[in-house]
């Protein structure tokens, strides 16, 4: 049976929410501080720079893998039970990154803290929505998209003034202590009962995780395998093409195989992974391509930022962090009040919007990048980028919320963590893929033209596995080369031109992508305010009622105040809004 909501003066203690707060802290903590420690990092383990997103990625696309799968865990088995495992594991990975001795140690530490993030996010969800009603649950659920963002801010603050003194490891030592308080805090939490009767579908979890692993390390190797010419660095080749668009072709492949089979699963009313009326209809489709596009492009920026002002620039960690501090800050703030923009204009004003203010802050940093941060028109483009950003992630998590049955808010909050982990780390990889080929293409046309530069040393130096290197580890490379020092000085200033343009000219590229998202944007629906049920997970006999509209106000307003009730199905008891609109067979309102 679907429960209904219980009284909001039965539930007034904040504990559960600090806990839902101080968990998302340590779940997000650990990508910003790897982004912020990247000089460290690079120079303990003798890696490149891109490595460390390489390390980023592994961890995003690890709990894409297994983020729908987690939703259901949580619920067949006890969401209190689940989420105080995957607190320790994920605390257990923390100490992992912190001892890494390779960037191997690293990646694996970091890929399992992402899987078991995959049943931390949904418990997050349950929490608010079994502790809170009302304003209170509207306040919760701001604070946990604002604690994102808030972690951010901590990272770029610790985590630089670690690795300024003591050093970039004990950043993720200090996750570990938060991880054991969670644990501890989570006790007090009040247990939601498991729900007995969920079936769980393994074949279709089994299917998408195969899926996201597949485009996981073909995304990811694209840089150091080949965009389609395999490299000496590709595990193996298929008539000389690199594995890695082979392996992204293949994940599109599984992708679309789980869609068959989640549709015809559906179709037979059987245990499914994941629910496709989350998607029944062109604007929730909307939704997700700006969902998609936005964490693409924004996530893409927050490593090629921090990436010019450590390599580029050669700024310390706790200098990178007051540099970007304002636009984090900002993303901190645009995610906690655009609601209070919700009553004023529709969502597709408030996503069109908001991808051109993305657009501009790209356009406007890639033009005035140069050789200090100080400039007040970075300091704006990094306020109107972290504008932009904040408020579009707040936005479209919302409105798919509201233009979904909220029986299926489980699936909704799955989904959103799917694309937003997928894009994200889809974005550091293309991103890292397209700014180093841009650096390779430019140093190999600046080398062979340059009047310094011996044809000699370009035959002992292979530009074609060029990476973003700072000066001193590009001397050390020379050093072992018979380059004079004329052709040494000539090597750092093609470099230092190469690593700019290939940084403005990535911006530029994600600027554009944030203008074209303008199209989706505009097909967005209105946003419903409305309670998450009690519950988040139907079990297999509560069956929705399709006849019944799937909020109808998500594409048609309310114009007047009049509202009804009906009900779902005879096994389960939900409260939704009707109106006098009509509808089609597929019970979506008919224009």
């Amino acid at each position: 049976m679907m429960s209904t909501a219980p009284s909001t003066s039965t539930k007034t203690s904040w504990l559960p929410l600090i806990v839902v707060v101080l968990t998302q802290i340590q779940a997000s903590f650990a990508v910003n501080a790897l982004t912020v420690s990247m000089a460290g990092i690079t120079t303990d383990l003798d890696t490149p720079a891109t490595s460390v997103g390489t390390a980023i990625t592994a961890g995003t696309f690890a709990m894409a893998a297994f983020i729908l799968l987690g939703a259901k865990v949580g619920a067949r088995f006890g969401t209190r039970g689940v989420f105080q495992i995957a607190v320790a594991v994920h605390a257990a990975a923390m100490a992992g990154v912190a001892l890494s001795l390779s960037p191997a140690m690293l990646f694996i530490a970091q890929a399992s803290s992402g899987a078991v993030i995959a049943l931390i996010a949904p418990a997050l969800t349950v929490f608010i929505a079994t502790n809170y009603q009302g304003d209170r649950q509207a306040k919760a659920i701001g604070l946990l998209a604002a604690a994102i963002p808030l972690a951010g801010i901590l990272a770029l603050l610790l985590a630089g003034w670690f690795a300024e003194t003591i050093g970039w490891r004990w950043s993720f030592a200090l996750m570990v202590a938060l991880g054991a308080l969670n644990l501890l805090l989570s006790f007090r939490v009040p247990k939601v009962p498991a729900q007995k009767n969920l079936s769980i579908d393994w074949a279709g979890a089994s299917i998408a995780a195969t899926a996201v692993i597949l485009l996981s390390f073909g995304f990811s190797g694209l840089n150091s395998w080949g965009l389609w010419e395999a490299t000496e660095q590709a595990p193996f080749a298929v008539l000389g093409v690199s594995p890695a668009p082979l392996l992204v072709i293949a994940g599109l492949i599984a992708g679309q195989l789980f869609f068959v089979w989640i549709r015809t699963r559906q179709q037979k009313k059987q245990a499914r992974i994941f629910d496709l009326r989350v998607l029944a209809s062109s604007t929730e489709l909307a939704i997700t391509a700006c969902m998609a596009i936005m964490l693409f492009v924004g996530t893409a920026a927050n490593f090629l930022i921090p990436l010019y002002m450590q390599v580029v620039q050669g700024l310390t960690g706790i200098q990178t962090s007051f540099s970007i501090i304002p636009y984090t800050i900002s993303i901190f703030l645009a995610s906690t009040f655009v609601a209070y923009l919700y009553k004023s204009f529709p969502p597709r004003i408030l996503g069109a919007a908001g991808f051109v203010v993305v657009a501009a802050a790209l356009t406007l940093i890639a033009f005035t990048v140069g050789g200090s941060w100080g400039q007040v028109f970075i300091v704006i483009g990094l306020v109107l980028l972290g504008l932009g950003q904040g408020s579009i992630v707040a936005l479209v998590f919302n409105t798919l919320l509201s233009s979904a049955p909220k029986e299926l808010a489980g699936d909704v909050g799955a989904w959103r963590g799917l694309v937003h982990n997928l894009s994200g780390s889809i974005g550091i990889a293309v991103a890292s893929a397209f700014a180093v080929a841009l650096l390779a293409s430019s140093v190999a046309t600046a080398a062979d033209e340059h009047p310094e530069i011996s044809a000699e040393l370009i035959s002992e130096v292979n530009i074609d596995n060029a990476d973003f290197l700072t000066n001193s580890q590009l001397e050390e490379v020379l050093a072992g080369t018979s380059a004079t020092d004329a052709e040494t000085a000539a090597a750092m200033e093609i470099n230092e031109a190469a690593r700019l343009r290939a940084l403005q000219l990535s911006l530029l590229a994600l600027a554009g992508l944030a203008l074209l998202a303008i199209v989706p944007a505009t097909r967005m629906p209105g946003r419903i305010a409305g309670e998450l049920p009690t519950r988040l997970e139907p079990d297999d006999n509560d069956l929705i009622d399709e006849t019944v509209p799937l909020n109808p106000l998500a594409e048609h307003p309310p114009t007047s105040t009049g509202t009804g009730t009906g009900a779902s199905s005879s096994t389960s008891t939900s409260t939704s809004t009707s109106t006098s609109t009509s509808t089609d067979a597929n019970g979506r309102p008919s224009t």
